[in-house]
């Protein structure tokens, strides 16, 4: 059976069933929330992403830090200067490359991060309560196999 025999029998005669349709509703719900989660925390996406990135390894450098968000480095300057403002992160040259910024998170940020990380982990709860730790393992390898790119163009619709 083809993906287009599969999804149509699924779908049965509603239209809004098939699999496409129900992952972007389900995305959009899930990407509000988490919005919601960091904006609860004074975050916007980007920095709440930014701060989990650095909460993993302490520090990293600005270049590594836009490609992870995806983002241009123009743009991450304006991350950084919002989180630096608010002492969440500090930039410094990096003694080895002068050309190069390191971000590093500060203790601020950390407690800012826990605060955040907890409210997205309530955002997930409430999403997939009703999936066995099983179930979420399979959905999230799934959803790794889903064929889609970081190049690939996202609109977000207001």
């Amino acid at each position: 059976m083809t993906v287009d025999e599969t999804t149509a029998t699924a779908a049965g005669s509603d239209p809004l069933d098939r699999l496409g349709f129900l992952l972007a509703r389900h995305g959009a719900i899930a990407n509000s929330r988490v919005h919601h989660a960091f904006e609860t925390c004074g975050l916007a996406l980007r920095q709440g992403t930014a701060l989990m990135l650095l909460g993993t390894s302490g520090f990293m450098s600005q270049r590594t830090l836009a490609a992870a968000l995806e983002v241009d480095p123009s743009i991450m300057v304006g991350i950084l200067n919002d989180l630096e403002s608010a002492h969440l992160v500090e930039r410094r040259r990096d003694p080895s490359d002068r050309r190069r910024h390191i971000v590093a998170i500060t203790q601020e940020g950390r407690c800012l991060l826990a605060k955040a990380q907890q409210a997205v982990t309530d955002v997930e709860e409430g999403l997939f309560a009703d999936l066995t730790p099983e179930e979420i393992t399979a959905l999230r390898g799934l959803l790794a196999r889903v064929r889609t790119s970081p190049r690939d163009p996202v609109c977000f619709e207001q």
